[in-house]
């Protein structure tokens, strides 16, 4: 499943992560790259240990946690520290698999990525180039989206980013570990929520919207690891 979920930021939010990342300070983003990605990754990251990426990746997480559309198609049970990216002046990300495993420096936490995102701090006008395009089973996808709005796809998916020949390209990305690992099994836990949700809304008293509710959690319960 690849998912385009707007508006996970406000623009007061936008505004304000745009500040923090102004005076930010900066390093090579080969610093949280794998052995094979290293070689093809060329941008820069804001330095992880920061006050400006802390105070960033807590305001990201509590937007994501406030975001319906977001919790219903990745079901999170864990989600890796929101990081922050910025490619200019020919910058890219050539194609490349994230890591199946992320630990948080310094501490026993982990992640198993099931899903990658990528939210956006720049709007489409302000750079050229900058594209993420992922692979999957139907095809290859570009991906470029207006500032707050974020994109959801597999981990497993090979994907790259395009160089930025113009202005920058400023973003956060992290990784989810799902309750429910299989990306089938997921997609179709996401399409029932949604097809509950437009019966409850369209029908609130026909029996068949508590049945389908009760389908949908005993998939859930069915499939999930918590």
């Amino acid at each position: 499943m690849l998912l385009q979920i707007p508006d996970v930021l406000a623009p007061a939010q936008i505004a304000h992560g745009r500040e923090l990342l102004a005076r930010g300070p900066w390093v090579d983003g080969k610093v949280t790259a794998g052995h094979q990605s290293a070689r093809a990754k060329d941008n820069q990251q804001l330095e992880e240990q920061s006050a400006e990426a802390r105070e960033l990746g807590e305001m990201v997480m509590g937007a994501l946690e406030r975001n319906p559309l977001f919790m219903s198609a990745a079901l999170p049970l864990k989600v890796f520290p929101p990081l922050f990216n910025r490619y200019e002046g020919g910058q890219a990300f050539g194609n490349h698999v994230d890591n199946s495993i992320r630990q948080v420096p310094g501490t026993s936490y982990r992640v198993r990525t099931d899903l990658s995102a990528t939210l956006f701090f720049s709007d489409p006008n302000d750079y050229d180039g900058g594209e993420l395009v992922v692979e999957d089973t139907f095809g290859v996808h570009s991906v470029k989206l207006p500032a707050g709005h974020a994109i959801l796809y597999p981990a497993t998916s090979l994907h790259h980013v395009r160089p930025v020949t113009r202005g920058a390209r400023v973003a956060s990305f992290f990784w989810i570990q799902s309750m429910v690992r299989d990306d089938g099994q997921r997609t179709l836990l996401f399409d029932l929520d949604l097809a509950v949700q437009r019966l409850a809304r369209d029908l609130p008293d026909h029996p068949s919207t508590m049945q389908f509710t009760g389908v949908y959690h005993n998939l859930l319960r069915r499939w999930a690891e918590v």
